[in-house]
């Protein structure tokens, strides 16, 4: 029999995992409360290397999501951008074309800091003005003090919550060990409802991100998925701008922004041969990363009650942030 993810981990982090409320997980045996945030054991051990070792440089760029939200796409339009000078998107060589994004921009959880090992990122491929590109769902409380006090840019994407929630249980039973059993979406919808799942509960991590965002725009950009996909051209502009190398007029006049939103869009990425096949987050197959990617897909699976449940957690938890949501197309 596999061993479970709490075998897996060091006997310090084992003792721990004795004093924090753990739940039933969604995908692993139990969910952990560590730090205010849901994760499992295998994460609280990569988590805690990362908050000790992890030294944020100020060209760093850290792209930040909850589960389900569009990290994915986020990595690819990020990389993309940034090293747009480097690798041109008409090139069929593009690292896009034969990567998988998670390859791209490695998460500090799942790769860089996974099973205790401290990576050596002090020598690296790029030229010196080439910033480093990194991805997380570790809420902004608790990344590393290096990245909060540092001038390393972050990047959020969110999405809305009904749809983040129908995409995240697909997700979870597909990857989930043939051993344990399929959550029910009514289970699942009530632990999703009380904040108890990966990395959640949501609204934290989504104001955590949004209330740095206002406090300090120049370090935190917040975007919204639906924003993307209502008009892709414009939230380039601003993704871009906000690294540092903004699009030039050039640029725009000779279609590189659509070029790129071309390139990252679900369709192109999901049929390419690197994203059908092969694992790039441990060991998520990536054929599984790509589902829909449509705004409103939750009007075909929410009853009418569940919808209710949900629009009352968003009204309470968000109200007076500023924080709202497209939930429909």
């Amino acid at each position: 029999m596999a061993p479970t993810e709490e075998e897996k981990i060091g006997d310090e982090c084992k003792q721990m995992l004795l004093s924090l409320p753990k739940e039933r997980g969604w995908r692993t045996l139990h969910l952990y409360q560590f730090q205010g945030f849901w994760c499992q054991a295998a994460e609280i051990q990569s988590i805690i290397t990362f908050q000790k070792h992890f030294q944020a440089t100020d060209t760093d760029i850290v792209l930040a999501t909850i589960p389900k939200s569009g990290t994915t796409w986020l990595k690819a339009l990020a990389f993309a951008t940034v090293n747009r000078h480097r690798f041109t998107t008409n090139s069929k060589s593009h690292p896009l074309l034969i990567s998988n994004p998670h390859d791209l921009v490695p998460f500090f959880e799942y790769k860089l800091y996974a099973n205790n090992q401290i990576p050596d990122l002090t020598t690296t491929n790029l030229p010196d003005d080439q910033p480093r590109l990194f991805g997380t769902h570790i809420p902004f409380a608790s990344l590393a003090n290096s990245i909060r006090k540092s001038n390393s840019k972050i990047v959020y994407i969110c999405r809305n919550p009904f749809d983040t929630f129908v995409s995240s249980w697909h997700f979870l039973n597909k990857v989930k060990p043939e051993s344990k059993a399929q959550l029910s979406m009514e289970e699942a919808f009530d632990m999703y409802c009380k904040g108890i799942v990966g990395f959640g509960p949501f609204w934290d991590h989504m104001l955590g991100y949004w209330n740095e965002s206002l406090l300090r725009p120049q370090k935190v950009l917040f975007l919204k998925y639906e924003d993307l996909k209502e008009d892709g051209v414009f939230q380039l502009k601003k993704l871009a701008k906000f690294l540092g190398c903004p699009f030039t007029l050039v640029e725009e006049k000779n279609g590189v922004i659509e070029s790129i939103s071309k390139l990252c869009c679900f369709e192109n990425m999901k049929k390419l041969e690197v994203n059908k096949t092969g694992t790039s987050i441990k060991n998520f197959e990536n054929k599984n990363l790509f589902r829909k990617a449509e705004v409103g897909d939750w009007v075909n699976y929410l009853s009418p009650k569940m919808v209710e449940r949900l629009s009352r957690v968003i009204e309470d938890k968000l109200s007076g942030s500023g924080l709202r949501f497209k939930v429909f197309p």
